[in-house]
């Protein structure tokens, strides 16, 4: 049986991805916990985040999961969701931290002034609302979602990564920035598929599946 840990730090809309994790398997033993021997014995994990990366670094480390959450990085199929993805990095623009270092490369701010474009006469910050997603490496993650399908955003920064082969996933805005990261047992989206309707839905079974 597929058990899934949900990672709670106070910062994750962790009913909604709950919700649909629970809709693409309903046999799966779903929990949500910030306790870390929960998370080591599962199966695969979840980190969600939404919020200000200063206090998820705090968070993570008052309440213990800074290793737990790198232990599971490491070891099981993971998958990180929005704040879930940043914290994977080395560095971020917001509040000048150090974050958890898995991956290289910074996050840093979208930027806004007088950008324009033909479609989008002003580019606003934070990018909310849905978004073509580039596919730009061949992942099982993917499997059954049409290239350029759209997702649902919610952000201000960004991950910028040096190492190409890593990057899964891109979205304009108006220039491309890196919305999905792919290596070994990590798949991780800036994006949220909780809230994608059928295409966020497709991904997350494609997770429960995945055997990295």
């Amino acid at each position: 049986m597929n058990s899934i840990a949900i990672v709670d730090y106070g910062m994750g809309n962790l009913r909604s991805v709950s919700k649909a994790l629970e809709h693409v398997d309903s046999s799966a033993a779903i929990t949500v916990s910030s306790d870390p021997e929960v998370i080591r014995s599962a199966s695969r994990v979840v980190v969600p985040g939404q919020g200000a990366m200063p206090h998820c670094m705090q968070a993570l480390n008052e309440q213990g999961l800074r290793e737990t959450i790198i232990e599971a990085a490491r070891n099981k199929p993971f998958l990180g969701i929005c704040l879930g993805l940043q914290m994977l990095f080395e560095e971020s623009e917001e509040g000048g931290i150090q974050s958890l270092g898995i991956l290289p490369g910074k996050v840093k701010k979208l930027k806004s002034g007088n950008i324009t474009s033909h479609d989008n006469p002003k580019i606003k910050i934070p990018h909310m609302g849905w978004n073509q997603v580039h596919q730009t490496l061949k992942h099982p993650l993917w499997q059954g979602i049409e290239p350029d399908t759209r997702f649902y955003f919610v952000h201000s920064y960004y991950v910028a990564t040096d190492e190409s082969e890593i990057i899964a996933g891109s979205t304009d805005y108006p220039t491309p920035f890196t919305c999905a990261v792919a290596k070994d047992n990590i798949f991780a989206v800036q994006f949220h598929p909780e809230k994608s309707h059928s295409a966020g839905l497709a991904l997350l079974s494609n997770f429960l599946k995945w055997v990295p």
